[in-house]
């Protein structure tokens, strides 16, 4: 069967399911909203490291791991991972999961690299490649802006625009089989009492790049790539925003969703009812400080693991378009003056009867 529709999507003839997930996330992160939905808070944000980036890979590994225990598996049953952070060359992910000894794809879709590592490994799970398959993404505040910003001991001062590094790691096992029939094992006796999360299918993004050259401004960088998604994705599913219960971006904030549900309505899709953002969920953001709301590979990661995917477990959702999205930066091309191009992947998550 032809699962390719439209141009930039696919629709699973073998939908994969997501059967287990995991979160971890920081002391201002467990600190916030949703603080106590989060599988592991860390009592502070090097968890026991020496350095940030060893925070960033201690959490990659824990939240594998702790993924890995909620679906009853052990490293050597998983087929493949598809893994990525925001920090260069992948380092967070190549130290936190080289212990584990899966074939590792190492995956760079900057702050969008949830979904971008759910997309691959969805298709790869629907194609009969693997029995199981990982998604393993994280960010760090201090390795972030360390790289990408400020020494944090500089002190600058934060726009209004600008959003704040989530400290956090996201880790999702994929199957072709149903967890959480009646018959099978409960991954938690309240969350996975009706309904399997299904991934449906996927709309892959492209780079879209306005010209936005402020690194502080993410929002506004990353929102036409997001529009670009929720567009192409309609017109190639014959769908209407109305049809999902929220559609979910990663880390545009205030700021960006603002740009968003503008660009939608001049392209002739209103999503002002549906849509919803990780980057505003996660944070206070005027009790805590941060700005426009959270950012990074971790944001979309940790709120969909904890947040959305037991919503849709307990049949709160039926059918959520979930769209992380990343800023296509580097030090390099922000230090010569480029421009901020940004990319959205977007997946589609529905809640479906373990009973049938």
């Amino acid at each position: 069967m032809n699962q390719r529709i439209g141009k930039w999507s696919l629709r699973f003839s073998e939908a994969p399911f997501i059967i287990s997930e995991a979160s971890i996330v920081g002391t201002k992160e467990g600190g916030g909203p949703l603080g106590g939905l989060f599988d592991m808070v860390g009592k502070d944000d090097k968890f026991g490291q020496n350095t940030w980036e060893e925070a960033e890979s201690s959490m990659q590994a824990d939240a594998l791991s702790m993924a890995l225990g909620k679906a009853k598996r052990r490293p050597e049953d998983i087929d493949y991972v598809f893994a990525g952070d925001l920090l260069g060359q992948s380092m967070a992910t190549t130290f936190g999961l080289e212990k584990f000894k899966i074939p590792l794809f190492g995956v760079y879709g900057a702050c969008s690299t949830c979904g971008e590592t759910l997309s691959l490994a969805a298709a790869f799970t629907a194609a009969g490649y693997g029995d199981y398959i990982a998604a393993v993404t994280s960010s760090h505040f201090g390795s972030a802006e360390k790289q990408f910003r400020f020494p944090n001991q500089y002190a600058n001062q934060r726009p209004i625009c600008a959003t704040w590094t989530v400290t956090g790691s996201g880790a999702f096992i994929l199957s072709k089989n149903k967890k959480t029939g009646k018959d099978a094992d409960k991954l938690n006796e309240e969350s996975d009492k009706s309904y399997d999360v299904m991934i449906e299918g996927i709309t892959t993004g492209t780079v879209v790049d306005y010209g936005i050259k402020d690194s502080m401004n993410m929002g506004a960088a990353m929102a036409p790539a997001a529009c670009e998604v929720i567009v192409n994705h309609m017109k190639d599913f014959g769908r209407n925003p109305s049809y999902y219960d929220c559609i979910v971006t990663g880390d545009l904030g205030e700021v960006g969703h603002t740009i968003l549900v503008d660009l939608c309505r001049q392209k002739g899709v209103d999503i002002s009812n549906e849509h919803e953002d990780c980057g505003i969920k996660i944070f206070d953001a005027v009790n805590q400080n941060t700005g426009s709301g959270g950012s990074g590979c971790g944001c979309s990661a940790t709120v969909l693991a904890s947040y959305y995917i037991p919503k849709l477990r307990r049949g709160e959702l039926k059918k959520i378009l979930f769209i992380p999205t990343g800023a296509l930066l580097s030090p390099v091309s922000f230090n010569e003056g480029d421009t901020v191009p940004g990319i959205a992947h977007g997946v589609v998550l529905e809640a479906c009867d373990n009973n049938k």
